[in-house]
């Protein structure tokens, strides 16, 4: 279901059901909430920083802890959420998937909405 007034989805869980609320935007179904103006901002950059669920910058080698749990597609891994990832990757071209991590589990790309700096 495509998010019919063209508000941004949510950047914690990818929802698309926010709704404005002053100067910021809700999403019901995780309760995050986030202002108005840096979801404009930060659709304006063009290979800005890559920020984690917070808003912090990401860079090589920080450490992350997943913030919700992960299903990997085409298995039955799960990510758990609370996992501490060490020594992230940022590569350029990545698409939509903006990490690069080694975990227990192998080795994957993640999206950087579903994690925290440490």
């Amino acid at each position: 279901m495509s998010n019919p007034s063209n508000l941004p989805a949510c950047p914690q869980c990818t929802l698309e059901n926010t709704y404005p609320d002053g100067n910021n935007y809700v999403c019901p179904d995780c309760g995050h909430e986030w202002p108005m103006t840096a979801a404009a901002d930060a659709g304006d950059e063009v290979g800005g920083a890559i920020k984690d669920a917070n808003g912090n910058p990401l860079t090589d080698g920080d450490t992350v802890i997943l913030i919700k749990d992960l299903k990997v597609k085409g298995s039955s891994i799960v990510l758990k959420k609370g996992t501490k990832i060490k020594g992230i990757r940022l590569p350029d071209g990545a698409g939509d998937h903006e990490v690069d991590c080694k975990t227990d589990q192998g080795a994957f790309m993640l999206k950087a909405a579903f994690m925290k700096k440490a």
